[in-house]
């Protein structure tokens, strides 16, 4: 009730994921209130493995979409759970109108796009401060502009063993060692290790008896296909044939993950997978895995980081020249293969 609080939840797979972090900040805080996450439709399936959050609500707004009225009335809707304080966590200005009409008395977020009015617990972002996204988002569970760089807990999700026996026996992935390879990244290419690289690395397993599980988007079908067929067979293809939260489950039982800087990375980092990945146009310094047991790739070239979509220079050395030899070093080395 009054002392329950309300998050509207970042748009991206990453973002929601670090924002975990917030939530057991909060938790150890508020240890009685409630904490809801306002968030799209597909991140309610992940937020459901957040043991400190009671509940996940659709924001049912396509990404960028405006729909003044529509978050009116979906603000005017929950003005009965009489929550004491919403945290916004993106930085648009639409993402305050919910919580505005909600009559929330305490709403918190960044100084962003003029919310005035629409916030009346506005911080301002030292960024020179504040330099990882988990740590921006953390800082907001306390009162004020952030005076030093919070501790930030680590995400951590809910595996389920038997839902990742169930998949292993439906998928047919067989019973030898596995690695998880997560060859997309929705952002761009400018973050993705060449699909030639992702092959080689599956060959040089196969050949140590270890097999390859491609995971990714119905998006990326694709590119898992060229991956696996030059594979040597030492890859299968799952490709648009699981779930997010589906892929929580198989990673934790995998003896590794090579992934690039995305959302799934991300997502296997909080399911206490073992994680190599791997960075181009972004770098760890903002996002990086939070894991103790990961092994980042990283060349840190005069260009890098751009963070563009694309490699404004054509050539993309920034990942090309993470060879795969090294990569399988990584996964050879944290994984005891």
């Amino acid at each position: 009730m009054a002392n329950d609080l309300l998050i509207v939840g970042p748009a991206w797979v990453g973002d929601m994921v670090m924002a975990q972090s917030l939530f057991i900040r909060l938790r150890q805080q508020h240890p009685d209130a409630a904490i809801d996450v306002l968030a799209p439709g597909w991140s309610l399936p992940i937020i459901g493995r957040m043991p400190e959050v009671r509940r996940g609500i659709e924001l049912p707004f396509a990404h960028g979409e405006f729909n003044f009225g529509g978050r009116r009335r979906l603000g005017m809707s929950l003005r009965d759970q009489r929550y004491g304080q919403a945290i916004v966590l993106p930085n648009s200005w639409k993402s305050g109108v919910v919580p505005f009409f909600a009559n929330i008395p305490r709403r918190t977020g960044y100084a962003r796009e003029l919310r005035y009015g629409l916030l009346n617990d506005l911080r301002r972002l030292d960024k020179s401060l504040l330099k990882t996204t988990p740590q921006r988002f953390v800082a907001l569970a306390d009162d004020g502009d952030a005076g030093a760089a919070p501790t930030v807990p680590a995400p951590r999700f809910r595996a389920d063993p038997a839902s990742a026996l169930r998949l292993v026996r439906d998928l047919e992935l067989g019973s030898e060692p596995a690695v998880a390879l997560m060859p997309g990244a929705e952002y761009g290419p400018a973050k993705q290790w060449p699909a030639e690289h992702f092959a080689a690395l599956a060959t040089q397993l196969g050949q140590r008896g270890v097999r390859s599980w491609i995971i990714g988007s119905a998006k990326e079908q694709a590119l898992g296909e060229a991956i696996a067929q030059a594979s040597d067979g030492a890859a299968i293809n799952l490709c648009g044939r699981t779930s997010l939260v589906d892929v929580i489950d198989l990673v934790s039982v995998a003896q590794a993950v090579v992934c690039n800087d995305s959302g799934p990375m991300h997502i296997a980092a909080a399911a206490g997978a073992r994680v190599v990945a791997i960075y181009g146009s972004s770098t760890p310094d903002h996002t990086p895995p939070m894991t103790p047991t990961a092994v980042i790739h990283y060349l840190r070239l005069s260009c890098s980081p751009c963070f563009e979509r694309v490699c404004p220079l054509g050539h993309t050395h920034c990942l090309k020249e993470i060879r795969p030899d090294a990569v399988f070093g990584s996964v050879r080395a944290l994984a005891n293969l």
